[in-house]
């Protein structure tokens, strides 16, 4: 597996096709193969390098010198190198011609742009409609670079932002590929562009762009507004995407003035049937990635998106909407999270108001001290964790947001991996009541101890997690204010502690189940530390596999997300977390029952004599 095979491509083609070994079979990795000569086509990277010296020098070109070889002197080739477009046309778009026509139009946009006039759009257009149709989508799979999508997408919108408008507009209309031009000013009453175009043999897709009145009162001078539609280069683009999000409308580029920030786009949905909520986002150029950032959701019904959408020149030019199949959504999921959240914080709230009841009663010995010290840690942790899930649910949707949503994030993640080494802290205590029995640890070696692991471990962590994948823009996961998985796999820096941290604690129940299957019944006078240690085994017998098993749950919504059931199964766990710690932490343990009867009958007394 993994060994890589390099074969030459039959005539009349040539290049070369890679191909890698998976499970004892070759997987084809890139297909090279081409039959278009774009060198001899446009006769400028040869000759041109070779003529003045730029040999290697790609970038030094000077576009009056390139434009004089353009064509062998053809005059109308060179004003429209409408010359080359028969050949380019008649060629099969097989992936080593797509690669070649892309550099082709990456070259043109660079060194003839200048005075680009309808003719030169319109073959430009044609050029870049051949490796658009959608009949051969899936060939754009094998091109060798991984980008060239990205690169036709920032060389079509650096051509057509030097178009030239005759009479105020211009419209160029290919089947996979259309532009349109306005000229605008300040005192324009708002200006729309609007696109139908195909998509499939089945039918065509619409978009709308819209630029507010208010936007155009920011121009200090006329200027002029470009608009490009793609219906297919969405799912070109996402043959490089790890995440299973994909481009469900069509892809609008505009250029625009400088002083013009935000615009209002409307996408019709090519997939109409899924229950998945829309999102808006744009085209980061520089990182090449769907940005959720760019983009916030005005509107959403079956068939349309509404969008507004930040215009930066050097950053975002290309937007759309973006539709994950991944998740199932079901009202069933919303009813049990909403209800269980409510009942978690709760009993949340109910356990730390018991154990400050009963605190000096179930305290008396260095055993139960440090047992519930640790589960009031445990309590405190996942009370603020679901507190700051209601916060990260709340905040997630808006673009204006984004700090905020990377502090509660990273909030998020520290404190539910609290909750686990607390677990952890509370898993360590049965060992030393266990198996070092003569061995007396002081109660603030404890809690120095116990305060590094709980709460030490998960900030090292948190901030490690944070400070990796942040500046690369990979701590987030797109749509929600939590871990990434599909680019940077942040998530495994809670999901690998949270399972390890569960593995080990069930090691413990079995030494405990060893440990105390083997002591006699005529040991029948047990210390009050053992009966205690009992008891807190029984506790974390209990909280363990449950607390375990959600997170387990969690991990295999992961990996087969698009199961319904393993979705409610891990919203029902989940969401009723702080009942459990209630239940089987507070609720079950004898001596914290027996407090709570001595205080009630105290202040039933009290009341009486009072009374």
């Amino acid at each position: 597996n993994g060994a890589i095979c390099i074969q030459p491509c039959s005539p009349p083609f040539h290049g070369e096709t890679s191909f890698v070994c998976e499970d004892r079979k070759w997987q084809m990795l890139s297909d090279a193969c081409a039959s278009l000569d774009v060198q001899s086509l446009f006769q400028v990277r040869k000759q041109l390098y070779t003529d003045f010296g730029l040999e290697g020098k790609p970038g030094h070109e000077k576009p009056g010198v390139v434009a004089k070889h353009f064509g062998a002197g053809n005059q109308s080739c060179q004003a429209d190198f409408s010359c080359i477009i028969p050949d380019i046309l008649s060629s099969p778009a097989v992936p080593g011609n797509i690669a070649d026509i892309v550099e082709l139009l990456k070259k043109i946009s660079l060194l003839l742009s200048e005075n680009v006039t309808r003719g030169k759009m319109k073959s430009y257009s044609r050029i870049a409609n051949h490796i658009l149709n959608s009949s051969i989508i899936s060939n754009w799979a094998f091109v060798k670079d991984r980008n060239a999508g990205s690169v036709l997408l920032d060389s079509v919108n650096l051509f057509a932002g030097k178009l030239l408008l005759r009479n105020g507009s211009e419209s160029i209309q290919e089947p996979f590929i259309a532009t349109k031009g306005y000229s605008i000013h300040r005192n324009t009453s708002g200006k729309s562009f609007d696109f139908s175009m195909e998509f499939s043999s089945t039918g065509n897709i619409t978009g709308h762009m819209v630029i507010p009145e208010e936007e155009l009162l920011r121009l200090p001078r006329a200027s002029k507004a470009i608009s490009v539609a793609f219906p297919t280069l969405g799912a070109i683009l996402e043959t490089n995407q790890l995440d299973p999000a994909f481009v469900n409308g069509m892809v609008l580029s505009v250029s625009l003035p400088e002083e013009l920030q935000n615009i209002l786009l409307t996408f019709e949905k090519l997939n109409k049937l899924g229950q998945a909520g829309a999102q808006c986002v744009g085209w980061h150029s520089a990182e090449r990635r769907w940005d959720p950032r760019a983009c916030e959701v005005r509107a959403h019904n079956v068939t349309t998106v509404v969008c507004v959408c930040a215009h930066r020149r050097r950053t975002y030019r290309s937007f759309s909407i973006l539709m994950s199949p991944a998740t199932p959504r079901s009202s069933a999921l919303d009813y049990i999270t909403r209800v269980g959240l409510g009942l978690s914080i709760f009993s949340l709230v109910l356990c730390l108001v018991i154990e400050a009841v009963v605190w000096h009663h179930v305290t008396k010995t260095e055993i139960t001290y440090m047992r519930h010290f640790c589960l009031v840690n445990i309590a405190a942790s996942l009370l603020i964790a679901d507190v700051l899930f209601i916060l990260a649910a709340i905040v997630h949707n808006t673009t204006l947001n984004y700090q905020l949503c990377v502090a509660a994030t990273f909030f998020l993640h520290f404190f539910y991996l609290a909750l686990f080494f607390w677990m952890f802290t509370l898993g360590l205590l049965i060992l030393y009541g266990l198996l070092l029995i003569f061995f007396k640890i002081t109660r603030s070696v404890f809690l120095a101890a116990a305060f590094s692991v709980g709460y030490g471990c998960p900030l090292v962590i948190s901030i490690l997690t944070v400070a990796i994948t942040e500046p690369k823009n990979g701590y987030l996961r797109s749509g929600a204010c939590w871990l990434n998985w599909y680019e940077t796999k942040a998530l495994l820096a809670f999901v690998v502690p949270a399972l390890s941290i569960t593995v080990v604690n069930l090691i413990v129940v079995v030494v405990v189940v060893v440990k105390t299957g083997r002591s006699s019944v005529g040991e029948g006078s047990k210390s009050q530390d053992l009966s205690s240690m009992i008891r807190v085994s029984k506790n974390v017998a209990l909280l363990t596999p449950l607390l375990g098993l959600t997170w387990g749950f969690g991990l295999a919504t992961i990996i087969d997300s698009r199961s319904l059931a393993f979705h409610i199964t891990f919203a029902l766990l989940n969401a009723f977390q702080g009942f459990f710690i209630l239940l089987f932490g507070t609720l079950l343990d004898r001596k914290t029952r027996e407090a709570l009867r001595m205080n009630c009958l105290t202040s039933r007394r009290k009341w009486g004599l009072e009374k």
